[in-house]
């Protein structure tokens, strides 16, 4: 007479709590799921069941994903051919995800391995069982589901009451009682944001406006114009609160108002070509009043719009009172002729010989200022003249420039050496400012 022998079948016990409440108690609900598939295992012996050493537990991780660390080791270890049964207290301490699961049946298929639920018992290598399966996980899914849409329900009616829902409070906003409360400092520059925007109209410009006056978010980071764009767009900043697209009268207090909510907006509305071609219209020509034809007309500024984009020029006087031909050069586009003059500027400020002859102009007014004073004032112009302002660049060229001769050959730029002079003295005073 012979013993019938019994295959061993490696069984690993798998829990999972959605929650870390409770997980810190010394009996849990982890360890609860776990004796009872224990218990579950112990009354399979006769059938070769023995339990696996390591212990697969999810704490505080969400059926809805599969992104947890105890099922990935599991999932592992069951492509290694170490695991032959997986035992769970219950279907959706597993998954709540039908899509998910069916992922997971996949792998236990393929590799010969059989899962078993302690309170719901049935066998997967079983069209009934895989039948009974697909059933209680479609109610898993569906409670799941109805969960969710319970809270996203209640999200919408507290949105309706003007509720602050939690995450991170926007600029000029702090959190206490779970309410928004208006943060000075926050709010002056929520103020500035939107005032300047109206008066410019244009982000870029802003945007460089904010970065010399060292106005940054939150966290001190300089603001970009994705962040700059989210802040004028804003609703919160007007007393409302949205949700789904439809807005709501905030609990909160507004810091900026609705006249002014409208004026950005009726800005914005416009396209973003649209509003820099006005920007860079009404900047001020950098050479008016200084550029001349070599017939000793003078250049005006001009400019038009073609497809969207605008083009600026200068025109001779000759030209426009006497039409083409009539003078050598009669139009030079700006950016070009702009260019250049201040390129020969820059280089001008490198000369030693001017460099001399601006400070001594500059002590007539200016007894204590020094040549290295003047010297280091108008090297630090170079580097930072891109970091000016249009109409600050514009500024500087009428005070240094003298007279800007166009012709066939090119352009002759005469300086005025008080002007540089003035420039230096105007520069170096917070130098000398600090030495004092």
């Amino acid at each position: 007479m012979s013993n019938e022998i019994v295959r061993k079948l490696r069984c690993a016990i798998y829990t999972r709590k959605s929650s870390e409440e409770g997980l810190e108690q010394e009996f849990n609900s982890l360890d609860a799921q776990r004796e009872a598939c224990e218990a579950y295992i112990a009354s399979q012996r006769s059938e070769g069941w023995v339990q696996v050493r390591d212990q697969y537990d999810d704490g505080g991780i969400s059926g809805g994903t599969l992104d947890r660390p105890a099922i990935q080791r599991l999932l592992s270890d069951i492509e290694d051919g170490l695991v032959d049964v997986v035992v769970v207290y219950k279907i959706d301490r597993l998954s709540r995800s039908l899509m998910d699961f069916a992922k997971l049946v996949e792998v236990f298929e393929r590799n010969n391995v059989t899962f078993v639920s302690v309170t719901q018992s049935f066998n997967t290598t079983t069209s009934m069982g895989r039948l009974t399966l697909n059933v209680l996980l479609s109610f898993a899914q569906f409670e799941r589901e109805v969960t969710a849409e319970r809270i996203r329900d209640k999200f919408r009616a507290s949105r309706a009451k003007g509720m602050y829902m939690g995450g991170v409070p926007p600029l000029g906003y702090d959190v206490k009682a779970r309410k928004l409360v208006v943060n000075k400092s926050g709010a002056a520059k929520i103020q500035y944001i939107f005032e300047r925007f109206r008066e410019i109209g244009s982000g870029t410009h802003l945007l460089r406006e904010l970065a010399e006056r060292g106005i940054t978010t939150r966290n001190g980071k300089r603001i970009t114009k994705g962040f700059l764009y989210r802040v004028l767009n804003n609703r919160i900043y007007i007393g409302d609160v949205v949700h789904k697209g439809t807005r709501y009268p905030g609990e909160h207090e507004a810091i900026i108002s609705t006249e002014l909510w409208d004026a950005v907006h009726s800005i914005l509305k416009e396209s973003p070509r649209v509003r820099g071609g006005r920007t860079r219209a009404n900047t001020p020509a950098m050479l008016k009043g200084l550029i001349w034809g070599q017939d000793g007309a003078a250049f005006s500024p001009t400019h038009t719009l073609k497809n969207g984009k605008l083009y600026r020029y200068y025109v001779s006087q000759t030209l426009l009172r006497n039409g083409a031909g009539a003078c050598e050069v009669g139009r030079v586009p700006a950016a070009e002729v702009e260019a250049a003059v201040v390129e020969q500027l820059r280089a001008a400020f490198r000369q030693p010989e001017i460099i001399i002859g601006a400070w001594k102009k500059a002590t007539r007014s200016t007894p204590a200022l020094t040549e290295a004073q003047a010297r280091q004032a108008l090297r630090d112009l170079d580097p930072m003249w891109d970091e000016l302002f249009p109409a600050e660049q514009a500024r500087i060229v009428q005070l240094i420039v003298d007279k800007v001769i166009v012709g066939s050959e090119g352009l002759d730029v005469r300086l005025r050496t008080e002007g540089i002079g003035a420039l230096a003295r105007e520069l170096s005073a917070p130098v000398q400012e600090a030495a004092a």
